[in-house]
């Protein structure tokens, strides 16, 4: 059963391994928005673009207290890796169970030269102060994202 989270939705909590050694919970970030970004894989064409425009941004986030976390299927080591290769300034948070990318919806059924899988459907989710969905793009296209989340966190930062 896919779960679809619409705006004015309770964004489900979430305790994930970071790149860092740490660990991120939504809960703990209850009381300011923040960006929780889905992505399929590290290293690859689409995702890399896509967290080095938020890693760009990520001053601009921060100036106005609006956390970045980005969270794939990978490991933990894959995220280090891919931090270090590009720089990344944004936080990724691995989920191997796959228990956040469930809980948000946004692990579908795609297709690719006619076969059927299973993956992650790039999304962002903008979470409000009181841990609602303040906004939700599906089906991301990479070009202009990063920009565009970020003026919607302006909006209610």
């Amino acid at each position: 059963m896919t779960v679809t989270l619409t705006e004015g939705s309770p964004a489900p909590d979430f305790t994930l391994p970071t790149d860092g050694g740490e660990t991120v919970s939504l809960a703990s970030l209850k009381g300011k928005p923040a960006v929780v970004y889905f992505y399929p894989k590290d290293d690859t064409s689409g995702c890399t673009k896509e967290a080095i425009s938020f890693s760009c941004l990520k001053a601009d986030f921060d100036a106005i207290g609006v956390p970045v976390i980005g969270i794939s299927p990978d490991s933990v080591k894959s995220h280090e890796k891919f931090r270090s290769k590009y720089e990344l300034g944004i936080t990724l948070a691995a989920d191997e169970e796959k228990s956040a990318i469930e809980a948000f919806g946004v692990w579908v059924e795609k297709s690719m030269y006619g076969k059927a899988y299973m993956g992650v459907d790039r999304s962002t989710f903008l979470i409000d102060a009181e841990g609602r969905i303040a906004k939700a793009w599906r089906k991301v296209k990479v070009p202009g994202h990063a920009e565009e989340v970020l003026a919607a966190a302006k909006a209610i930062a």
